[in-house]
Formats: structure tokens, sequence, C-alpha cells
């Protein structure tokens, strides 16, 4: 309605406009020469801009004036009357009798007209500013912009503290993989190719390793696919194959050989990895729940927050369409029933403090002695943080670095055991 009603009020100013305009005037009395009861009458008139220039013409005289202006009342002797009109002041027309029932009829239906689409178009202009106000309200009825400034802080909170726990878990595996690696590496190198289950039943093969220098799994994996085909002339897919059972003999082992602390021998390295396991240890349980909680509750909260963007504020939410903001709806239903959640369980609490403890880092003023006497105090709880932050670790990648590329072992290892 509004468009209409706006085509209405510019239609109306159009006809307004165009309307003939009304002339300069000047009265003049006027000596009623014959007049009809009806006020049809002749006039004459002395044109005002004329000298000595006297007028006659039809004219429509005030049937309604006093009796005594009206013949024969008003002069007994020559039976005329009186009245008074306008000429016109200006233009081609001037001195010409100007009537303003007749005259001016045109340009007074033209304005009553513009008068009609006028009031029309302002009542369909208001009544679709009101509609489009309606409209407007249920459009912004889902703005909340405090809902998602809380849900963005939450998800900021949760974050921080599931990166704080990832970072102090990286700390423990970047300390934990070289002393493994280390002793995976003593094992493989301890078992004879002969052990190898795929080559148990192939001894001739098992020999012609041995004999060409590749006489443990560990050799093998130094070897490499390359070299066992290049220098002792397996097939390739016998190389492959070789290879391929060496790798799964050190995920075997890797997945058994465990890093002990002894108090008996210490060392840097198994120092430096009880220092880092502390934050772990000191942090506690909360703290492992804290970043785990932490981690799914941003994935959850991420899509939802994007989904609820325009909720931000009314421009935005009035840019939106229909479908597109029923999504928005209920993105922010869910984000309150999240927060409402988050608020019972106290997360944002905790979570503000796993990261303090989690970002206290390992104590560098503490010495040696200090860091083995809270391990002795309690070995469980550092074996476990240790099983936390090592059991998802690939650790077929640490065993990878203890292998060289294809060939460029072969040659050291028939030196090493030369």
């Amino acid at each position: 309605m509004l468009p209409l009603g706006l085509a209405l009020i510019t239609w109306s100013a159009a006809l307004y406009v165009t309307a003939p305009d009304m002339p300069e005037l000047e009265q003049v009395e006027l000596t009623v020469l014959e007049e009809e009861p009806d006020g049809t009458c002749r006039v004459a008139w002395a044109d005002p801009f004329a000298f000595d220039d006297e007028r006659e013409a039809p004219y429509r005289c005030d049937a309604g004036r006093s009796s005594s202006l009206k013949a024969p009342e008003y002069d007994p002797d020559t039976g005329l009357g009186w009245d008074s009109g306008f000429v016109v002041a200006e233009g081609p027309d001037k001195g010409e009798l100007y009537s303003l029932d007749e005259d001016g009829k045109a340009r007074d239906e033209q304005i009553e007209r513009s008068d009609g689409f006028v009031t029309a178009g302002l009542v369909l202009t208001i009544i679709g500013l009101a509609g489009g106000n309606i409209r407007s309200a249920r459009r912004i009825r889902g703005v909340r912009p405090g809902v998602l400034r809380r849900a963005t802080e939450l998800k900021e909170a949760a974050d921080a503290v599931a990166r704080d726990h990832r970072r102090a878990l990286e700390a423990v595996r970047t300390a934990w993989a070289p002393l493994h690696r280390e002793l995976v590496d003593g094992e493989l190198d301890r078992i004879p190719v002969s052990r190898m289950r795929g080559l148990a039943e192939e001894r001739l093969r098992a020999r012609e390793l041995e004999e060409g220098g590749v006489r443990t799994v560990r050799d093998v994996l130094d070897a490499g696919t390359w070299a066992l085909a290049q220098f002792l002339g397996m097939e390739r897919d016998m190389a492959d194959e070789t290879v391929a059972e060496a790798r799964r003999t050190a995920d075997a082992v890797g997945r058994e050989v465990a890093v002990r602390f002894d108090a008996r021998g210490p060392e840097p390295r198994t120092t430096a990895l009880l220092a880092a396991l502390r934050v772990l240890v000191d942090a506690g349980p909360d703290a492992r729940e804290a970043g785990r909680t932490g981690e799914e509750l941003a994935a959850r909260l991420e899509p939802l927050l994007i989904t609820a963007e325009p909720a931000a504020g009314v421009r935005e939410m009035l840019r939106t369409g229909t479908y597109e903001r029923d999504d928005v709806l209920a993105a922010v239903t869910k984000l309150r029933l999240v927060l409402a959640e988050a608020g019972r369980e106290g997360l944002a609490e905790r979570f503000a403090q796993a990261s303090v403890d989690l970002l206290r880092g390992p104590d560098a003023g503490a010495d040696e002695l200090a860091t083995w006497a809270d391990f002795e105090s309690r070995p469980q709880a550092y074996y476990a943080a240790l099983a936390e932050a090592v059991e998802d670790t690939d650790h077929a990648e640490g065993r990878a670095s203890a292998r060289t590329p294809d060939g460029a072992g072969l040659t050291g290892s028939r030196r090493r055991r030369g």
C-alpha cells in the first residue's frame, strides 16, 4: 500500500501544479443593463486600464444581493441596477470581465481532484507505514545482541582452555618422543630378521638378508625398499613386503614399550619430561575435563554463532530473508539453551580456573631433586598424566625419524656390524 499511496500523492501534486493559474484581477463597478431572476445579466463597465473605454458583456450577477441594488429600485429614472465584479489586470485579456463562478470553475475542479488524490494517498501511506512497522517489528523480534555477546565470550573461554590443555599435552609429547623413540629403536635393534613373522617361514630370505648385513628389524627399516632391491637383489614386491612387515613389528614394539622413570639414574631428558608432566598433575583431572569440555563446546557454538550473526543488530536482522530469519531465530534459541546449561554448570568459571592452572607451565626454578621428589610422592598421578598425553599420539611418526631414506642406511649398517 505504501507505494500506491506515494504514487497518489505524487499525482495530486502534479494536478495542483498544472492547474490553471488565477490571473491578476482588478475589482470594478458594474452597471446592470438587463437581469433575469436567476442572475443572468448583461453589464457595462469602464475599463480601468484604458481611458474612456466602455465595455459590455454578458455576466452572472449575484442574484442574492439586496433588492436595493437591483432595477428598478437602484435607479428608478434609468431602470438600471448595480453590481461589482473583476476584470483581468494583465496579459492579452487585460480589461476583460472575469467571472469567478464560470472562469474559475475548471481550476477549482482540478484543485478538488488534487485534494481527493492527496487525501487517498495519505490514508494509504499511513496504512502502509503502519503495516511496514508491524512487519519490521516482526522481523527484528529476534535481535538478541546480549545473547550473541555472552555466547561469543563463552566460546572464547572454551577455545582458550582447550588450547591451553593441548599446549600442555604437546609439551609432554615433545619431551616424551625422543625417550620413547630411543627405547623402540633399541628393541628393534635386538630383534633379528628371522623373528619377523613374515619371514619365519622363509628362512632363505632371512638368510639372504643376514648375509647382506641386514640382521635386525632396525636394519630393514634403515635400508628401505630401494636398498633391499638394489643391493640384495630382492624382487620389488618381496622388498616391499619385507619392509611392511618390519614396520608392523615396529608398531607392535611401540605399543609395548613404555617410558619409565628411575630416580636412581635421572638424566636431563627425563627430568624435563617430569617437569612438563607436573603441569598436568598439578592442574588435576578438573583441567583435563575442562579442556575436553571446552573443545566440544567450542565446536558446538561455532556454527550456531555463524548462523545467529544477524541477530547482533537491527540493521543486520532487517536485511535477512524469511527463511534465513527462521534459521537465525532457531540458532538464537539454541544459544540461549547452551548458555543456560553452561550457567548451571559454571563452565565459564571452570574454564577460567583451568586456564590459569595450565598456563603456569613447568617451574623453571625447580631443581632436579625437587622435581624427582614430587614424582616419588605421587608416581601414579605422573604415569596417568603421561598415558593421557600419549594415548592418541601416532607412535609411527616417532619411529619414522629413526629410519633413513631408502638405501641410505645399508652401508652404515654393514660398517656398524662389520
